[in-house]
């Protein structure tokens, strides 16, 4: 089966929901703006990490990129409605909080041998100001596996997008920044995986004090 090619199941479903719905709400509704655009790989197996402050970061993330990035999104979010569809729609597969989640890892490197972008939140859950306090070694397991490259993301305003008890979203701005693609770790020893992370926590923080 070739890297380059992207799987097939939700494809259109995927275009036609970011065309008419994504890339609409990124560029005019929350006045986006997208810097980087250029480093990202046309093609093969890709791992984004970026911070993560919003439930709309995924979509708004797959937009940027400009390619099919499947998730791991946490099992709760399936269980909420609209949200649950539209993540599904942009490839994501649950993953258990808190829990070496092995079924999750073995679809991510499914998804990365088909030619998919993977995309995972470095701190494994959102924060309140978008920092990545404490970032978590499974992206760049995932990536020493597979032996791809991972692509650093800075989401800059997107905890912005709801006030405390409030469901609707605001017409906050957001800038997104994408760094430069960073080579895998050449193994799966842990003390090679740290360095890695370390390297993408560091360069998404510099690209999001970069502000707008």
């Amino acid at each position: 089966m070739s890297r380059d090619r992207e799987p097939p199941v939700n494809l259109l479903w995927y275009h036609l929901f970011k065309w008419s719905v994504v890339s609409p709400m990124l560029g005019l509704y929350f006045r986006g703006r997208v810097y980087g655009t250029d480093q990202v790989p046309k093609t093969g197996g890709l791992v984004v990490v970026a911070n993560h402050a919003s439930d709309f970061d995924p979509p708004l993330l797959s937009a940027a990129v400009r390619r099919p990035v499947s998730y791991m999104a946490k099992e709760e979010l399936f269980k909420v409605p609209v949200l649950s569809q539209a993540i599904r729609l942009y490839g994501a597969y649950p993953v258990k909080r808190g829990s070496a989640d092995r079924s999750a890892i073995r679809e991510a490197l499914k998804q990365l041998e088909q030619g998919w972008a993977v995309g995972i939140f470095l701190q494994g859950t959102r924060t309140p100001d978008g920092r990545i306090p404490e970032p978590k070694i499974g992206a760049a397991l995932i990536a020493a596996k597979a032996q791809v490259p991972l692509l650093p993301v800075s989401l800059w305003g997107t905890q912005r997008i709801f006030t405390k008890g409030s469901s609707i979203p605001r017409p906050t701005p957001l800038t997104i920044r994408i760094g430069a693609p960073i080579a895998p770790p050449p193994s799966t020893a842990r003390e090679g995986l740290e360095v890695i992370t370390t390297q993408c926590a560091t360069e998404i923080h510099r690209l999001h004090d970069l502000g707008r």
